[in-house]
């Protein structure tokens, strides 16, 4: 009987001493940084990891909003500092600087045609158009004024017409020549925080997300919500068109991307870790749409296999000492470019 005692004892020392074991195996691999995680994944499919070829040095306050030329080597951002920059993406040099109304810019757009024109907008509650070319551009060409909240986002239809989203729940058409509004869009709950222009001929469809939590897709031509979306449960700060228009990516302050499928009318997949636990401000594809690039506040850009659905991002882009404001990819897919508050941009390819 005491030999059977003394038996128990022992194998409850050694079941005690592998509960460690298995315990301390745990929090190891809990440590395990997103970058080691992220090299276990077959990465062969997916080329060499960006690195940052060029920095865009010049404002003097946070970078809140950048967008690229249709030229693909052309680029504009707005800072708080009060100024537009545009920038020659290859060389690094300063092409224009618009000085602003008001600093408190949290948005701007590049006309994609000709380039003639870039847009900006903040809590002035304006779409201000400016128009290139002049040797000093000192004051806007438009103002477009109907809007009862901040501009949060502005993209060109094209030469005669923008889209407007506002923090007064709604996205307005506007006629850039005539300076009126042609279609109001008012289906949401909450703020509108960004919108997304369908990427074809036509462009008839365009998504938003806001602070609803909902992401809608838009008829242009029925003036209606045709779509919508669930799925985050906190704002959604950020709407990109996959490539092939069929789909969009999603970011938001739950901490997590998504894409969504408009022919399925369902989430296609989540983009999401447990280490990750801060907000998305922007979103954007490579060209193929293989790659999701998010900008997070914790000053990280992660990228997303689309094809992946393990909860590692196959990619981090580290360089930045404050928060990733804003974020994209030009239309020849050659370059990522990222803002920051640290007032700097990057160009990574």
């Amino acid at each position: 009987m005491a030999d059977m005692t003394e038996r128990l004892a022992v194998a409850r020392k050694k079941a005690e001493a592998l509960k460690s074991e298995i315990a301390k195996a745990q929090n190891d691999k809990k440590d395990c940084s997103i970058q080691e995680a992220a090299a276990q994944i077959d990465l062969k499919n997916l080329g060499p990891g960006l690195k940052a070829r060029r920095v865009l040095k010049g404002h003097f306050g946070k970078v809140y909003a950048m967008h690229w030329s249709g030229d693909n080597q052309n680029l504009v951002s707005a800072s708080q500092d009060g100024k537009l920059i545009i920038w020659n993406g290859y060389t690094t040099n300063k092409v224009q600087a618009i000085p602003l109304r008001s600093s408190w810019v949290m948005t701007c757009a590049f006309e994609p045609t000709q380039g003639r024109f870039v847009a900006c907008g903040g809590l002035d509650n304006l779409c201000s158009i400016y128009e290139l070319g002049q040797s000093t551009v000192m004051r806007a060409t438009r103002e477009l004024a109907a809007h009862d909240g901040y501009l949060s986002c502005c993209r060109f239809v094209n030469q005669e017409s923008i889209l407007t989203s506002s923090g007064d729940s709604t996205c307005i058409i506007w006629d850039v020549e005539m300076g009126v509004t042609t279609a109001h869009f008012t289906d949401h709950g909450g703020d509108v925080m960004s919108v997304s222009i369908l990427p074809s001929v036509d462009k008839n469809v365009f998504v938003s997300g806001s602070c609803d939590s909902l992401a809608k897709v838009w008829d242009i031509r029925e003036g209606k919500c045709v779509q919508t979306f669930q799925g985050h449960e906190s704002d959604i700060n950020s709407v990109m068109f996959f490539p092939d228009g069929k789909a969009f990516g999603t970011g938001s302050d739950d901490s997590s991307c998504r894409l969504f499928d408009m022919r399925c009318y369902g989430e296609a997949n989540y983009f999401g870790n447990d280490k990750i636990l801060c907000g998305i401000t922007s979103v954007a594809f490579s060209r193929s749409g293989r790659l999701l690039f998010a900008g997070y506040d914790d000053y990280n850009c992660y990228v997303w296999d689309v094809t992946n659905s393990t909860g590692i991002p196959a990619y981090q882009l580290a360089g930045h000492e404050n928060r990733v404001s804003c974020l994209g990819v030009n239309p020849k897919g050659e370059a990522l470019c990222t803002g920051s508050w640290d007032t700097l941009l990057k160009i990574w390819a």
